[in-house]
């Protein structure tokens, strides 16, 4: 509890009652030695009084002829000290006199007390505060003499009283000086203590402040001492750290902006190839030149169309050339051009870039198409549709099944033109007005498997298997409309062309921060590469007539390309090493309007 107490106390405070129990603990031992001292001086003058009474006794005794009990109490009645005790021993120890207790028969033997022993072996000697053993309940100074000429020891003593207490007692003089001083020396230290506390209590704050972030008042003062000085010192190099930190953290947010909102795959990597900074696109790129989907960014070292970067990199290991290396590549895969570069820092790390640079002529021959795709695109059912109403109205016997034949045509041919419509307004609405498109919380998981059961009878018709691996409850925020057009616009491409008896397989392999990455993949007859890097145009048909034929309208995939870049995410396709096609695409989890 008392620790407890100690640790709560400010900072100045527990530095004074350090210093002060330090001071206390010297001035507490100071004045034990030095009592100690005291006393023992002044036992010693007492000792040296009764040793003179006793070399005095030992004159009187010399000087008679018979030493008698009457003529050694007659001397001691004489030369009188106040309660003054005198005792004569034999070297044996046996008392032969005592001027208090004149029946000496009763003393038991002497020669075992302390100050017979001390003047048996040094001359003289003394004990202080001893009790009598032939007085009861007092005690007395002794002070022994032994002398060998008359073969006696003349021991005098005088009681351990009060007044003979007060007399051992240290000059109290001496202690009140001490204390003196001493309170003047604990207000000199409480005054130090205190200026030195504040330093380091306001130095301990700032330093929690800093470490918090939070605000700091530069404007506080600091004794004027030297650790006020060094902590003013402090806060200023702080100072321009944390502005310094701001400018960088700034700095870094700008490059961050630049990067996700960069054109070209950007990855940033240490010395030891691991990922500092990677973009979304080129995640999305290095999966389009990959013959397997990547789980990790580090994974993109182990791509074959990229071992000239990596044979560049091993080259470079612990060159430590001041000067920045680089290496661009070329690489055509799956349908598509990218132009990868790589570029050596001075601290090692190193960015490796990956551009799309298909993607411009794409958009332009998409540009060009797109109106003449669409007066095609028209101008064959309404041609249909106005071939079998003139046959009808110019041929007025013209048999009834064979005008219910050219009905039910037109018909189908108008659902056709209803259809293309519909699609052409859905991409129309995302070019145009995406931020009109509500978004919610959409249980993918749930809507794949409501969509599979609405297709069952076609996919037993075809006798393809559906796996689906999407984890159970995955949830994004985006239109519910447009992510059921993704999934059912590749799921009605399967079936329309991979085949009969594949497989198909629904993927989320990987996610992150911000992004699920999907795979949809079948095991069909895949798609020729010439045609990989252009079927998501609109209107675009690997074969035309076997599409028409099927009833396509040539949007499904554009719808899904734009769908998904609605949902913040891009997409690719690619044929698989084993056969089949294969679509890897991302959705933003939680996009911003």
């Amino acid at each position: 509890m008392t620790k407890l107490i100690y640790r709560l106390l400010p900072f100045s405070k527990r530095l004074f009652l350090s210093v002060i129990l330090l001071f206390v603990i010297f001035a507490t031992c100071f004045l034990v030695f030095q009592y100690q001292r005291e006393k023992a001086y002044k036992s010693d003058l007492l000792n040296m009084q009764l040793q003179n009474y006793n070399n005095r006794m030992y004159d009187f005794i010399t000087s008679c002829k018979s030493l008698d009990t009457d003529s050694l109490q007659q001397y001691v009645v004489t030369h009188i000290i106040p309660d003054i005790r005198v005792t004569i021993i034999t070297t044996q120890g046996k008392v032969i006199y005592d001027n208090i207790q004149p029946d000496v028969s009763k003393f038991e033997n002497h020669r075992t007390r302390k100050e017979v022993q001390d003047a048996l072996m040094y001359g003289s000697g003394y004990d202080i505060n001893r009790i009598s053993a032939s007085i009861e309940g007092q005690e007395y100074f002794y002070s022994a003499h032994y002398y060998p000429s008359q073969q006696l020891i003349i021991r005098s003593a005088l009681p351990y009283n009060v007044s003979l207490s007060k007399h051992l007692k240290a000059d109290s003089e001496f202690v009140w000086f001490t204390l003196t001083i001493s309170l003047m020396l604990v207000i000199l230290f409480y005054r130090y203590t205190r200026k030195l506390g504040m330093s380091i209590t306001r130095l301990q704050q700032f330093a929690l402040r800093a470490d918090r972030n939070e605000p700091i008042d530069i404007s506080e003062s600091f004794p004027k001492n030297e650790l006020g000085e060094i902590s003013q010192h402090i806060i200023k190099i702080y100072q321009r750290l944390h502005r310094a930190k701001e400018a960088l953290y700034i700095e870094r947010e700008k490059l961050i902006s630049h990067l996700q909102t960069s054109h070209e795959g950007l990855g940033v990597f240490t010395r030891e190839r691991k990922e500092i900074l990677v973009n979304n696109l080129f995640t999305q790129y290095a999966n389009t030149i990959s013959d397997h989907n990547l789980t990790s960014t580090e994974e993109v070292f182990n791509i074959a169309e990229l071992h000239p970067i990596t044979d560049f990199l091993n080259r470079n290991d612990g060159n430590f050339s001041k000067e920045e290396k680089k290496l661009s590549l070329h690489v055509d895969k799956n349908g598509r051009s990218f132009s990868v570069e790589c570029i050596i820092f001075q601290d090692h790390s190193f960015e490796i870039s990956i551009n799309d640079i298909s993607q411009e002529e794409q958009q332009a021959r998409l540009k060009r198409q797109l109106t003449q795709n669409i007066a095609h695109e028209l101008k064959t059912p309404v041609s249909s549709i106005q071939g079998y109403l003139e046959t009808i109205l110019n041929t007025p016997n013209l048999p009834p099944a064979t005008m219910q034949a050219f009905l039910e045509r037109s018909y189908a041919q108008s659902n056709r033109l209803t259809v293309l419509l519909r699609d052409i307004s859905v991409l129309t609405r995302m070019d145009e007005a995406p931020n009109l498109v509500e978004r919610e919380q959409v249980n993918l998981s749930l809507m794949l498997k409501n969509m599979l059961n609405e297709l069952t009878l076609a996919l037993e018709e075809k006798h393809i298997t559906v796996i689906n691996k999407v984890p159970y409850g995955l949830i994004i925020n985006g239109n519910s409309s447009l992510l059921y057009s993704i999934f059912r616009n590749l799921m009605d491409n399967a079936i329309a062309y991979a085949g009969t008896g594949v497989t198909v397989r629904i993927n989320c392999f990987r996610e992150d921060e911000k992004y699920y990455y999907f795979s949809f993949s079948d095991t069909g007859v895949g798609v020729p590469e010439e045609h990989l890097n252009r079927i998501f145009e609109r209107f675009y048909r690997i074969d035309k007539g076997r599409s028409r034929k099927l009833g396509g309208t040539g949007l499904g995939l554009a719808i899904v390309k734009n769908a998904v870049l609605f949902h913040g995410g891009t997409i690719f396709a690619k044929n698989n090493p084993s056969g089949g096609l294969e679509f890897v695409f991302t959705l933003q989890k939680n996009k911003e309007e």
